[in-house]
């Protein structure tokens, strides 16, 4: 029998065999953690105590009942409906493929979402996983893929928009943008129709991943008319459902990303998330739309407690990230596994990103073990600092070819050269035309090589690792430690998925014991991993 109870169907109750109400801290503990049970709270004959029965008759001295709770109750429901999910929880894109097509396919078969860490992957790779992931999971609807934002390589992002919709994605998670793109829309667009009673139904559910209000903002309203009308005019719109888009905002999910690894702006999820629910109620009366604009939580989510929390603050799904690099599907070498296992919540560093370089755009990385950061810094000082390649003075370039490239900067540009001969000759081009670009180019290949020498796990560049990483690195971490989760053939990303929302489950319950004023114990809100089915 499952541990977890399916949605709409609610399990009989147990019999009532507590005869006696417990008030010890001890007693109190157990009885939090059945969270599938009904719970009476009782007052003792001096009416001083307050103390728990479990069961569904109501004794004399009962002054309150509590029913049962299910972790697929913890989030909001209409996500669960939306999107055909028995549970609120996401396994976030994670890039170069790091969120694996069997992550992604192993979340839809437990009746979770995933998405495909498609960011920073050339073209042919992105499509293999898509043509794979939708002949795997057939009618399903819940996985998706990541459209990435590319203000490098524009090009790259629309044929990856354009792909997406040319298979119906069910799901596509916008990640990294600071403004909305032709490519995005067409995801959020393309494929609309207006149904019998009047609603506007969806082909492909847009989610977005904001961490600035200024940001979520433009994906909780319509699309811009002109980047609707420059779509049809190319022929990638219809007439209709650029009209049809012009009434309901580009997103009906919104990730509220907070301190997570990779892109982020390091928000505390507990300031930005109500902000963003003020921010989604204003847009909605502004424009008039009829349904809500779903609120999720993503950042810091790396224990029960802290997945609990989000949904306290209003959170309608979570989605994690950092925490699934350490799962058995996650594309990413054992060697480097074991150093995010080895991860506190403060080995943590900001580093310049390979995508945004030129604009100075830093992410979230592990420190502990590697250098990346600081080397991946060293390298953007200098290039703020000088010109161009020819102009750094010998020592700077004698140190940067030994201690960050280990190869001279004359190889690392052939070499450079011939990956954007087949990727994107144009950057080439530009290159030669502008010293600038070309240095960018140069130390982008320190930066890019750097997460694929983590996932193909070459030990002689392990300082040199880039791993993106948050501090729920650190807080799963310790939270596993010594139990069933820390076995690395444990970790599946259903598992740590169903410990998160289980835990969080008795973290919940034991908050609401709390409210009524019942003394509960620091113990009840620990919840130590086991396995789950």
């Amino acid at each position: 029998m499952s541990l977890l109870a399916a949605p709409g169907r609610v399990a009989a109750p147990a019999p009532d065999t507590a005869a006696e109400p417990v008030f010890s801290p001890e007693g109190i503990a157990s009885c939090v953690a059945r969270v599938r049970e009904h719970a009476q709270v009782v007052s003792d004959p001096a009416g001083r105590r307050l103390g728990l029965v479990m069961g569904t008759r109501p004794t004399a001295s009962s002054v309150g009942t509590l029913p049962p709770l299910y972790p697929e109750w913890l989030g909001g429901r209409t996500f669960c409906e939306a999107h055909g999910v028995r549970f609120p929880y996401v396994a976030g894109e994670m890039a170069n493929g790091i969120a694996t097509t069997r992550m992604v396919a192993a979340m839809a078969r437990a009746e979770m979402l995933g998405f495909f860490g498609a960011g920073g992957l050339a073209f042919d790779d992105v499509e293999r996983a898509v043509a794979e992931l939708a002949a795997q999971l057939g009618e399903a609807t819940n996985w998706g893929v990541n459209l990435i934002h590319s203000p490098n390589e524009p090009e790259l992002e629309h044929r990856v928009a354009v792909l997406l919709t040319r298979y119906r994605v069910p799901c596509v998670s916008a990640s990294a943008y600071l403004a909305l793109t032709p490519a995005v829309v067409l995801c959020s667009a393309s494929g609309l129709t207006r149904a019998a009673d009047g609603r506007i139904v969806r082909r492909t559910r847009l989610f977005a991943k904001v961490s600035r209000p200024e940001v979520a903002e433009k994906f909780l309203s319509p699309a811009p008319a002109e980047l609707l009308r420059c779509l049809v005019q190319r022929g990638e719109l219809s007439p209709q459902e650029a009209e049809l888009a012009a009434e309901v905002p580009v997103a009906e999910d919104i990730t509220v990303e907070a301190d997570s690894g990779g892109h982020t702006d390091n928000r505390p999820l507990g300031a930005l998330l109500p902000r963003m629910l003020i921010l989604r109620d204003e847009a909605a009366r502004r424009f008039g739309c009829t349904r809500t604009v779903r609120i999720g939580a993503a950042g810091g989510l790396g224990t029960p407690g802290a997945v609990a929390a989000a949904f306290a603050l209003g959170a309608e799904y979570v989605v994690t990230g950092s925490v699934n690099q350490v799962a058995v599907e996650a594309g990413i070498s054992d060697d480097a596994k074991a150093l995010l296992s080895e991860a506190d919540v403060a080995d943590v560093a900001m580093a310049p990103a390979a995508d945004m370089f030129e604009m100075g755009v830093r992410l979230q990385v592990l420190r502990r073990g590697t250098m990346f950061a600081a080397r991946a810094g060293q390298l953007y000082d200098t290039y703020r600092e000088y010109p161009s390649l020819e102009d750094l003075p010998q020592a700077v370039r004698a140190k940067i070819e030994q201690d960050v490239l280990r190869a001279s900067i004359d190889d690392v540009w052939a070499e450079t050269r011939r990956f954007w001969d087949g990727r994107d000759p144009a950057e080439i081009i530009r290159a030669e035309r502008d010293p600038k670009h070309r240095m960018a180019l140069v130390f982008r290949w320190y930066l890019g090589n750097s997460s694929r020498w983590a996932i193909a796990g070459d030990t002689a560049r392990r300082t040199d690792y880039q791993l993106w990483c948050g501090p729920a690195m650190g807080a799963f971490n310790r939270w596993t430690a010594g139990g069933f989760l820390a076995a690395p053939a444990n970790r599946t990303a259903v598992q740590i998925a169903l410990n998160l929302l289980e835990g969080a489950a008795v973290h919940t319950r034991a908050h609401q014991l709390r409210a009524y004023g019942v003394a509960v114990p620091g113990a009840a809100f620990a919840f130590a991993p086991r396995r789950l089915a």
